[in-house]
């Protein structure tokens, strides 16, 4: 669960000078991957940081969006509805092709390259040179909140709040590493090009930073 320790009035407010600096009408239409997890959480964010956020079930939907948020959840499911609705395929081309895409905690993992504890007949969409381990944070119980560093966002510590979260245990040469969880010295924030992940779930605070970070960079791409 979130704590107040989350709700920091001057990261929030800080956050909401720098959403009013992007314009809705400037920005092209973000998606969210809306089949399970934290959807309504992040269409909020997106909203916040001054997007056009459409929620994205159906390939047709896929085709009219200029980026797209995976969200935290639980990433078997997450796979299993991508197969019902057809979405894999589709998926995988558009990231490749280099679409803009963001996932936090189970999206992190579908981002991945390489899972390296996959559940039976899950795979990864792809799109950043990574190997994560599922749940390398334990579970429900384990749950817990840090201070990160995060790289390209200013503005002081960022608090991070892990939910069964994943690790990256591996990177390769054209990733950037954006941030180590100070506890365990592992990696939990990385980009590769236009494909941005977090093991950690900033659509649960009021903090807007990351998806400020992830609007900036489909706004370079439109």
């Amino acid at each position: 669960m979130v704590t107040g320790s989350a709700a920091q009035g001057s990261a929030a407010q800080g956050s909401a000078a720098k959403a009013s600096a992007v314009t809705s009408q400037a920005m092209p239409p973000v998606g969210v991957l809306a089949l399970q997890g934290d959807v309504a959480e992040h269409l909020r964010a997106l909203r916040d940081s001054g997007v056009r956020p459409v929620a994205v079930r159906r390939p047709e939907e896929l085709d009219r969006v200029d980026g797209l948020v995976i969200p935290g959840g639980e990433s078997t499911t997450i796979w299993k509805l991508i197969e019902v609705f057809g979405l894999a395929e589709q998926l995988r081309k558009r990231v490749a092709d280099g679409m803009p895409a963001f996932g936090s905690c189970a999206g992190m993992i579908l981002l991945a390259d390489q899972i390296c504890d996959p559940a039976s007949g899950q795979q990864a969409l792809g799109g950043i040179d990574i190997t994560v381990r599922r749940n390398a944070f334990g579970r429900q119980v384990d749950s817990f909140e840090r201070d990160l560093d995060v790289r390209g966002i200013a503005g002081g510590p960022y608090r991070a709040v892990f939910i069964r979260a994943p690790w990256v245990e591996a990177v390769g040469p054209g990733v950037d590493v954006l941030a180590i969880e100070p506890g365990t010295s592992r990696i939990v924030a990385v980009r590769q090009g236009p494909v941005l992940a977090t093991a950690f779930h900033p659509e649960l605070t009021p903090d807007r930073r990351v998806h400020q970070m992830f609007v900036e960079i489909v706004r370079e791409r439109s």
